[in-house]
C-alpha cells in the first residue's frame, strides 16, 4: 500500500474541521469517549467523498454476502440447562450483505483512509492504543455493510473492546442506531441477566445516536449493549466497519469468516 499524503486524506477528511495531528483536539475527543463510551464526528467524511464511496458501494453490491441469522445478545451458544425463556436462550435476528477488504478497490478512498498512518495514529491516541494493526486475512479489515429495507442488526454486546464505523448512506427511515451504555462488566463476567431483559422487553429506556451521512463513530460495545432497527423504504443503509487489532498478524477465524462472508479467503 502506498503512503498516503495529507493531501490525500484532504480530499477525503475535512482537515479544518478535524485536525488530527493537534493534541488538543485529540484530548477532547478522547474525553468524550472515555465518557460516553461513544462519540460522533459528523462531516469526518466530506460530502464529495461520501458520494463517491456510495456510488462505488452501489457499484459492488452485487457482490455482497447477505445472510440472516440468530443469536443471543452474548453472541455465545444457547444453555439447554436452563429456561427456554432465559436471556441467554432468547433468538434475535440480525441480517445484512457485506463486502470485504479485498472486494474493495486498491484505489478506494476506504483504503487510503484505511491504511493512512495518520488516521491511525489519531485512533489509537483517542482508543489509548499503542498502535493498530490491520488484519492478517485478506476479508476481515474493510468491510461495507448493506441494509435492504427490513434488515436489522439485534440487540447484542461486542466482542471487541471498540467499533470504528463510518455511514456513508441513511436508509429513508429506520436504520437507527440504538444503545444502552455499561449494561455490564465483561471484565468481571458481568451478564446482567435481568438488566439485559428489561431491554429486550421494551422496559428500559434507550439512546440513539444521531448518525448523517460522513459521521465517523467510534464505540466501545463490549459493556454496553446495542443494535440497528430495521431499515425503512427503497434506499440502502451503507455502514463502512474499519477493524483494526492491538497486535499484528491475527485473523478472524475461518468459521468466523464463514458465517460473516460465506468464504475463507479470496
Amino acid at each position: 500500500m502506498e503512503q498516503t499524503t495529507n493531501q490525500d486524506l484532504s480530499n477525503l477528511i475535512d482537515l479544518e474541521r478535524y485536525q488530527l495531528d493537534d493534541p488538543r483536539h485529540i484530548a477532547a475527543v478522547k474525553d468524550r469517549l472515555d465518557g460516553a463510551g461513544v462519540v460522533t464526528l459528523p462531516g469526518f467524511l466530506r460530502a464529495s467523498a461520501c458520494d463517491e464511496l456510495v456510488l462505488e458501494s452501489e457499484t459492488q453490491a452485487e457482490n455482497a454476502f447477505f445472510t440472516t441469522s440468530t443469536h443471543n445478545v452474548y453472541l455465545t451458544p444457547q444453555d439447554l440447562s436452563l429456561p427456554a425463556e432465559h436471556v441467554v436462550n432468547r433468538q434475535i435476528k440480525s441480517s445484512k450483505g457485506c463486502i470485504t477488504t479485498d472486494q474493495i478497490p486498491a484505489n478506494s478512498g476506504l483504503q487510503t483512509l484505511y491504511h493512512s498512518p495518520q488516521f491511525q495514529t489519531f485512533i489509537a491516541a483517542v482508543l489509548g492504543e499503542k498502535s493498530l494493526y490491520q488484519y492478517a486475512d485478506p476479508l476481515s479489515s474493510i468491510n461495507v455493510h448493506y441494509a435492504h429495507e427490513g434488515q436489522e442488526l439485534g440487540w447484542h454486546f461486542d466482542n471487541s473492546s471498540f467499533a470504528i464505523t463510518l455511514l456513508l448512506q441513511a436508509p429513508e427511515g429506520g436504520g437507527v442506531f440504538e444503545y444502552v451504555p455499561d449494561l455490564r462488566d465483561a471484565a468481571a463476567g458481568g451478564m446482567s441477566f435481568s438488566a439485559v431483559t428489561d431491554v429486550l422487553d421494551g422496559k428500559t429506556a434507550v439512546k440513539a445516536l444521531d448518525m448523517q451521512p460522513g459521521t465517523l463513530v467510534l464505540f466501545r460495545g463490549r459493556n454496553s449493549l446495542h443494535r440497528v432497527t430495521p431499515a425503512v423504504g427503497k434506499r440502502t443503509r451503507l455502514l463502512v466497519v474499519l477493524a483494526y487489532n492491538d497486535a499484528p498478524g491475527v485473523s478472524l477465524s475461518e468459521g468466523a469468516r464463514m458465517t460473516f462472508y460465506g468464504r475463507v479467503g479470496t
